[in-house]
């Protein structure tokens, strides 16, 4: 295989290659094959190179997580926002969210760092959905208890799911997407409940 001409980067553009090719690698084939070794034969870069970056490959796996949790608190952030102006939709905020630790790879890179003690790559994540949280409860004080709750209640139910999900369903002969099914019906009781505390004061 010919190796592609190294284009010369800058560092931003470096570091947010290095992160693209970890994430595609995380992907493809786990949170295992995230190496420092590995993220730089895909990007054509030296591993002194990534060292520089991010340090270590628990730092470049922290710096994923950072990457992915911004990813997913954005978008759920804004499917939530579109919840409250009126164009709710409990189904996108659990499919975004579920899709997220599942097909986006963070359920599984997250076990993966608790399994191998490195417990502070779970920060960026933590810190996003704390923000995530503060941004939600905005000017809604009351509630924000509960939100902390239903945050608490969707992300263990999608990163189980992530997890076993597939497996479990088919041990119990439910469909694959029941867990999907439980959270939304969960949300909507929620979103209804919070609806109607709003509609009493008028």
């Amino acid at each position: 295989m010919t190796a592609a001409p190294r284009k010369r980067l800058s560092p931003e553009e470096s570091r947010d290659a290095a992160l693209e090719a970890a994430r595609a690698l995380l992907l493809e084939a786990g949170p295992q094959a995230v190496t420092l070794k590995a993220v730089a034969a895909r990007i054509g870069r030296t591993h002194a190179n990534l060292l520089h970056h991010f340090g270590s490959a628990a730092g470049l796996q922290k710096a994923l997580a950072a990457n992915i949790a911004c990813g997913v608190t954005s978008k759920i952030s804004a499917a939530v926002m579109r919840a409250r102006a009126g164009d709710h939709d409990d189904h996108e905020v659990v499919n975004l969210t579920f899709d997220a630790f599942d097909r986006g790879g963070a359920g599984a890179l997250a076990s993966w760092m608790i399994l191998t003690g490195n417990q502070d790559a779970l920060d960026p994540i933590l810190e996003a959905i704390h923000g995530l949280m503060d941004e939600l409860a905005e000017g809604h004080d009351d509630k924000a208890h509960s939100l902390r709750e239903e945050t608490l209640q969707l992300v263990l139910m999608a990163v189980g799911d992530a997890l076993l999900g597939a497996p479990m369903a088919r041990a119990l002969g439910l469909p694959r997407d029941k867990a999907r099914q439980m959270a939304v019906a969960q949300l909507s009781r929620t979103m209804a409940e919070h609806h109607g505390d709003v509609e009493k004061p008028q």
